[in-house]
Formats: structure tokens, C-alpha cells, sequence
């Protein structure tokens, strides 16, 4: 494979190694299989750098907040003369795609559902836990994980297309390093990102086969056995294969507007078909009580309380480092579907319109939830603790009117949204291990999607998928300080940038 850099060979080496690793049972390596090891290290890093999670995830969105009024919000993330190359509803459609397309169909109802039942603080099953509970749903998937993925997209799409450098991490930090980055320490980096992203997206591949053949078992009557799940990895991997080979014009943006369309029509289905009324004021009332309590949820550690503290190392904790681990992948797509954009109007799109939307979508179908067990005593958390909770949605569906008609939708959803994942990941891991070339060769992007299914497939098999999240997890820790660094190198550079303007204004006028 030509272009390829070393960042691609040791890349390839750490992913086998650990697929092996994670097929090793427990009878061989007694405390050393990977499940063992990954959970004991996640834990140690939660219980004692927890706090350091939630301070960096907030001052990424400080930081994003800042550059929407401050004097750089004009700098265009291109040349003068660049203009957008996708229209706002596909530019909209591809980033969210990309970003949190299937861990919403996941969650959407089965996260405000588990919040009911076992709430941060108060008692469960009130009024006032149902309002909890969809404030920190809207909490865990809103601004902050978009800030986070707003703040890598921003320095690899400014670095890519205003400064001409290659679209890799490592070339983010030439600011602060100079060329000491091009180095040993830049393979290091970009190794870190391609880590974070083969197991990030193999794991969320697992969890989609998981949920396309629970809802299949569910509408169908399909039994949930590894062979019918390997069958549907199988099935999408061609197709996402099939796509990845068309390129970024045709099969990730037809398909990203497919998910629009399908997520779209899903969630109107349902908030009229539903209970709209307590729908939005559910959303109505819990936006604003999200936006007044932002500041306390995003430091809130409760040092004397230890269930609390335990609940929040389980979520917020758990998501914010699982968002950093995913950043690279989706901040490296965002970054390359941004060009010609204004900081200004790429920071307020990412942040705003991603957000308000996972709002209302969780509004819906966590409000449907959380109505049915409240009011109407469906018991639809015991069809979840019965089942699984890739069924928490599908249990919710099938008690309103064309309820297979939703299911079937929300099959089709999954599928795609697991398709443009794979899809886009492909992309990124094709464009990180050949210098950052915007058109990284076929054989590359089919090399990873192999990787990709092969270790969603083999862990599947073997119970590890959460061994190997929790391996991605890891990685948040040492990448965390490197978007730190970003931060830094991005602020050095504008503000040279910013004097380089003002002298030829300046220049100008004389």
C-alpha cells in the first residue's frame, strides 16, 4: 500500500495484538486477560482523575464559548477565497452522523429510563427524578461532548486548510514543539488517535449488531444467537465497504441525509403518536433547568456522598472520557466536511444545533419512556432488565399506533447510522495513517473497515466488548492532555495570525 506512514504498521500491530488479547479466556491468563486488566487500570484512572476529566471536558467548552465573540471568530478555516463545500442540512447531517448517530438510538430511551429508576441524588420514581433524569440526558450529550469534538475539529480543519500542514494530530502541536513533533513523539500521538478510534468504533459496531438484532428478535421473533449477529456485521460491512470505496461526495453523503431523513420522520412519528404535550413540556422545561444548573453539573464531584460519587464516576465521568477517546475520529471528520467555514459559524453549529437537537430527541423518546412506567405502569424497565437494553426502545415503540412501522424504521436507522460510522471511520483511519492525505487509497480505508468488523466480531464472540470500550477509554487519559496542548497551540497560532492581519491592515491604510 503506497503513502503509508509508520503510524499505520504499529497501528495495525497494537490493534491485532489486542484483538488476540481479548480472545485469550481467563482459564489461560488468570487475572491477565484483557477484561481484568483494562477494568483494573479504568478504575484507577476514574477514581483519581475524575475531577481532571471534568475540569478539561468544561474548559473545552469555556474555550468553544470564547471563540464565538472573541476577535478570531472571523478567521476562516481555509483560504480567503474558500467557500463551504456542503450545504448546512448535509454539513448538519454529516457531523451528527459521524458523531453520535447509534448511541442515541441506544440510549435515547433506555438512559432517561435508568436515571428514573437510580437518579444522581433524591428519591426514585417522582416528579422530581424524572426531571433529573432527563436534565443530565441532555447533560452527558450536550454541549460539553460537542465542545470536546468542536475543539479538535477546529485545530485539524484550521491546521489542514488555512496553514497547509498535514491533516494528522500531531501536526497541531508544530506551534509548540516546532519540528520536534514530526518525530518520534508525532508517531506516538497519531498513534494514540488511531488506537482511540479502531476500538471507539469497533465497540459501537458490536453495539449496533447488538441493538439491529435485538429490535429484529423483538418485531420478528429472530433469536439473538452470535451467528445471526456475525451475519449482520457481515451484511453491513460490505455495504459500509461499498460506500467507503465512493468517497465523501457520494456514499457518506447520501447516506448522512438518509439519516436525517429516518431520524426525522422517526421521532415525529412518535412525539405525535405519543404523549406530545408532556413531551414538550418536558423538553420545554428540562432545556431550561439543563442551562440554569450547567455550571454546578459540570463540577459536581460530591466528595462526602459516595453513592453520588459512585453514580458520577458510572456516568459523567464514564462519558466524558468516552467522548475524548472518540474525538479524534469525529473531530478529523468534522474537521475535513468544514472547510471555508468562519470559526465563529463552525463552533456555533457544532455546539448549537447538534445539542438542541439530542434534546428533543431524547425529550421524546425518553419522555415516552419515562410517561409509560410514570403514568400508565408499563413496566418497560423490567422488559429491559428482562432483555437487554438495546430492547428499551423497541419496548417503548410497540405501545403506541404503528408501532412496527416505528420498529422497522428504527432498524433501518441503526443500520444506516452504523453504516455511515463505519463509513466515516474508515475515512479517518485511511486519512491519519497516510500522512493526512484527503484521499487516502482504497486499500487502505478496506484494510481498517476489515480491522474494524473483525474486532467487533471476535469480541462479540467472546463477551469483551466492554473490555475493549474500556480499552478506549484508557486512551482519554493521556489524549485529554493532548487536547490541552491543542488548546494552547491553537491560541499561539491565531494570535499570530491576528498580528499578521492587523500589520497588513495596517500597511494598507498607510
Amino acid at each position: 500500500m503506497k503513502r503509508v506512514s509508520n503510524v499505520f504498521y504499529i497501528s495495525a500491530i497494537v490493534a491485532v495484538l489486542f484483538v488476540v488479547w481479548g480472545l485469550i479466556p481467563e482459564s489461560i491468563l488468570p487475572n491477565g486477560n484483557l477484561d481484568d486488566v483494562t477494568t483494573l487500570i479504568q478504575g484507577y484512572i476514574v477514581d483519581k482523575f475524575g475531577w481532571f476529566y471534568l475540569f478539561s471536558a468544561t474548559g473545552f467548552l469555556i474555550f468553544a464559548i470564547y471563540l464565538i465573540f472573541s476577535k478570531y471568530g472571523q478567521i476562516k478555516l481555509g483560504r480567503p477565497g474558500d467557500e463551504p463545500e456542503y450545504s448546512y442540512i448535509t454539513w448538519f447531517a454529516m457531523l451528527f452522523s459521524a458523531g453520535m448517530g447509534i448511541g442515541l438510538v441506544f440510549w435515547g430511551a433506555a438512559e432517561p429510563l435508568s436515571h428514573f429508576y437510580s437518579p444522581p441524588y433524591g428519591e426514585a420514581e417522582t416528579n422530581e427524578a424524572a426531571k433529573t433524569a432527563m436534565q443530565y440526558s441532555f447533560f452527558h450529550w450536550g454541549f460539553h461532548p460537542w465542545a470536546i469534538y468542536a475543539t479538535i475539529a477546529l485545530a485539524l480543519a484550521y491546521f489542514k486548510f488555512r496553514k497547509q500542514s498535514p491533516g494528522v494530530v500531531s501536526a497541531i502541536l508544530e506551534p509548540l514543539f516546532g519540528d520536534k513533533i514530526k518525530g518520534r513523539w508525532g508517531t506516538l500521538v497519531d498513534t494514540i488517535v488511531v488506537f482511540a478510534t479502531v476500538f471507539g468504533v469497533a465497540t459501537s459496531l458490536g453495539f449496533g449488531a447488538i441493538q439491529i438484532s435485538g429490535g429484529l428478535s423483538f418485531v420478528f421473533g429472530f433469536d439473538q444467537t452470535f451467528l445471526f449477529q456475525l451475519i449482520i456485521i457481515l451484511i453491513v460491512t460490505v455495504l459500509y465497504m461499498i460506500s467507503a470505496s465512493t468517497g465523501l461526495n457520494k456514499g457518506i453523503k447520501y447516506l448522512s441525509n438518509a439519516n436525517i431523513v429516518l431520524a426525522i420522520s422517526l421521532m415525529l412519528f412518535l412525539l405525535f403518536l405519543g404523549p406530545t404535550k408532556f413531551i414538550m413540556n418536558m423538553f420545554t422545561t428540562t432545556f431550561g433547568t439543563y442551562i440554569q444548573n450547567l455550571p454546578s453539573m459540570s463540577l459536581r464531584m460530591t466528595p462526602f456522598d459516595t453513592d453520588n460519587l459512585d453514580w458520577i464516576k458510572g456516568w459523567t465521568i464514564f462519558y466524558w472520557a468516552w467522548w475524548i477517546s472518540w474525538a479524534p475520529f469525529v473531530g478529523t471528520f468534522i474537521a475535513r466536511v468544514s472547510r471555508g467555514r468562519t470559526i465563529r459559524e463552525f463552533v456555533t453549529g457544532v455546539l448549537l444545533v447538534p445539542t438542541i437537537f439530542g434534546a428533543l430527541w431524547f425529550s421524546v423518546f425518553g419522555g415516552s419512556a419515562i410517561n409509560l412506567d410514570f403514568f400508565e405502569k408499563a413496566n418497560i424497565m423490567e422488559h429491559v432488565n428482562n432483555s437487554g437494553t438495546e430492547a428499551a426502545l423497541f419496548a417503548v415503540l410497540e405501545h403506541y399506533p404503528l408501532g412496527m412501522i416505528m420498529s422497522l424504521i428504527a432498524i433501518l436507522l441503526i443500520s444506516t447510522f452504523f453504516i455511515t460510522s463505519a463509513d466515516s471511520a474508515t475515512f479517518v483511519l485511511g486519512m491519519q495513517t497516510t500522512n493526512g492525505s484527503l484521499y487516502p487509497a482504497n486499500q487502505v480505508k478496506l484494510f481498517w473497515g476489515v480491522i474494524q468488523s473483525s474486532a467487533a466480531a471476535v469480541l462479540l464472540w467472546q463477551g469483551g466488548l466492554e473490555a475493549l470500550q474500556t480499552a478506549a477509554i484508557i486512551v482519554a487519559l493521556p489524549f485529554t492532555i493532548i487536547m490541552i496542548l491543542i488548546v494552547l497551540s491553537l491560541l499561539k497560532s491565531f494570535k499570530a495570525e491576528k498580528k499578521e492581519m492587523d500589520a497588513r491592515v495596517k500597511k494598507g491604510n498607510r
